[in-house]
């Protein structure tokens, strides 16, 4: 089994932020039939579901991006998983927008959900998909472009990426790491 985490803040507020795009993701994966998140454990909504023949569970951590290991450490625990099982997808300014990268382990390079869950887990060997939200813009605060909306246009083309990255996910399941790897991250 997997657990695979979509990183964001909760609430309308929040929805249509830069970064949400995590949850946008596990919404895709809802709406394709793999998961119902209709479950509240841990602080956080999950779902468990198949992915062809591979289970997986699902979490939408509530306790905002920057406490979001709080939840994914004591759900690891609940399903008896290690860090090799999971992957969490997040926002990343450092990628241009639109762009995938996924990777099995890195620094939290500034993001403080991913910040978080490595002080949580006590590592950063996890897997992780960065969905490229950036770059910041001069002048402007990282938290003010984080939690800014995409304009209308933006959320046209971010609901292509969030397709696409919602089919990394499946392959990570199904296929693991280094083929979702090969097949998703763009040369640089």
């Amino acid at each position: 089994m997997k657990l695979v985490a979509g990183l964001g803040n909760p609430g309308v507020r929040y929805a249509f932020t830069r970064h949400n795009v995590g949850f946008w993701v596990l919404d895709v994966l809802e709406r394709r039939g793999w998961v119902s998140l209709n479950r509240y454990m841990h602080r956080a909504l999950c779902g468990r579901g198949r992915i062809d023949s591979k289970e997986v569970f699902f979490a939408r951590p509530i306790t905002y991006m920057n406490r979001s290991g709080e939840a994914l450490v004591p759900l690891l625990r609940y399903l008896g998983l290690g860090v090799e099982d999971l992957l969490v997808v997040y926002d990343d300014v450092a990628l241009p927008t639109g762009r995938l990268r996924l990777r099995g382990k890195g620094s939290a390079g500034g993001h403080k959900g991913i910040a978080s869950i490595i002080g949580s887990l006590g590592t950063d060997e996890f897997s992780r998909l960065r969905i490229g939200v950036g770059p910041l813009p001069p002048g402007m605060d990282l938290p003010d472009f984080v939690l800014s909306k995409f304009s209308d246009r933006e959320r046209r083309e971010m609901g292509e990426v969030v397709e696409e990255a919602a089919g990394a996910v499946e392959l990570f399941v199904t296929a693991g790491l280094m083929e979702a790897m090969n097949r998703y991250n763009a040369p640089t």
